[in-house]
């Protein structure tokens, strides 16, 4: 480095030739000093400047706003509202912190210590890792405006238990990947224990509820998974327990995805005479026909108490998105819902609009 100041000091004329040699050589000396310690100091500042700015948060977020006509109702409707901060406070542990605005609330916030591709634990609120879609297609990446009614009502978002938490919980998991093939895990595991109240919820009871899924992804673009769960809400212990399967290809262009979801409730409330079965599932197909059309159809079907036809309700719904660019999203769904009980079959239309920052 003062070789190079000092070649840049003569170059620049700043030693001209009518000086004694001595002087010369003292004045060239202490020059190149001054500009090394100033070069020393700016490293050191740019070294702290990364160092602060590489603890700040990542800030994203995004805003849902849309509109349902149906055949007894129409509304305008804010789905979602939130801001995202994520971030790493080592280069093995790092934190996310996401909050709803829509209904005000904490949605996630964790801490994740991750010194294996074979074991990560994870301790805070996060979603509940049961089902493929829970967990693999957020909302900035789902096809459809509603989650399926399997995933619903039987995993917290509205459970017929009576848990509204959007498919989160408070709790902690052991997760990671094994056999490594060309940049993914061919074998993908998850066991956690949750209070099983949903979010920002304290237990009501001293058990807690355990739930395990096993994903097994032969190639890249396809997963086969299954997943247990059992638990007790509320403060008179009502047992919960929930089990399915589900299969999914998604190679970026072509999406299809199914998933069978069933589970038996216990009492939760002086109406309910004895616990029951649920069962629900849906298949689903999608492809992206340019960059930014993605065409899909859904069928689901939901029996909230298995073998009285009175309590199933199956949807067909067809729906697009149009992402013009990365910022914006643009969806429209149509719904067909058949009820088997007394209540009438319904027309639903909606669409949303989704602004990404």
């Amino acid at each position: 480095m003062k070789r190079l100041l000092l070649a840049l000091a003569v170059a620049a004329g700043l030693f001209p030739a009518t000086r004694g040699a001595a002087q010369q050589r003292d004045s060239l000396a202490a020059t190149v000093e001054r500009l090394s310690a100033e070069v020393e100091t700016l490293k050191g500042r740019s070294a702290a400047a990364d160092r602060i700015l590489s603890r700040l948060p990542r800030i994203s977020g995004y805003l849902q706003l849309g509109y349902e006509w149906s055949d007894d109702a129409s509304t305008f409707f804010v789905k979602r509202a939130r801001v995202d901060f994520q971030g790493d406070i080592s280069p093995k542990i790092d934190y996310r912190l996401q909050l709803e605005f829509a209904s005000p609330k904490i949605v996630d916030i964790y801490l994740r210590y991750k010194p294996l591709e074979a074991l990560n634990v994870q301790v805070g609120q996060f979603k509940v890792p049961f089902s493929i879609e829970n967990t693999h297609y957020v909302p900035l990446k789902y096809e459809f405006i509603e989650y399926s009614m399997a995933v619903c009502r039987l995993m917290g978002f509205t459970d017929v238990c009576g848990v509204n938490a959007t498919g989160r919980d408070l709790g902690a998991q052991l997760y990671g990947g094994l056999i490594d093939r060309d940049g993914y895990s061919i074998l993908n595991y998850n066991v956690g224990v949750f209070n099983g109240e949903g979010i920002n919820t304290k237990d009501k009871n001293k058990s807690k509820d355990v739930v395990a899924r096993l994903m097994v992804q032969p190639l890249r673009a396809l997963s086969f998974a299954g997943y247990y769960y059992w638990g007790e809400v509320g403060a008179d212990y009502a047992r919960r327990t929930r089990y399915g399967g589900g299969v999914c290809y998604d190679d970026g262009r072509w999406i299809a995805r199914g998933e069978y979801i069933a589970g038996r409730t216990g009492i939760v409330s002086p109406d309910v005479a004895a616990p029951f079965d649920s069962r629900g599932y849906y298949a689903m197909a999608a492809c992206w026909v340019t960059p930014k059309w993605l065409p899909a159809a859904r069928f689901e079907q939901f029996d909230e108490v298995a073998g009285r036809s009175a309590s199933r309700q199956t949807n067909y719904t067809a729906g697009v998105t149009w992402q013009p660019f990365k910022h914006l999203r643009c969806q429209l769904n149509y719904t067909y819902e058949q009820y088997g009980g007394t209540n009438p079959d319904r027309n639903v239309v909606k669409a949303m609009l989704t602004g990404i920052f």
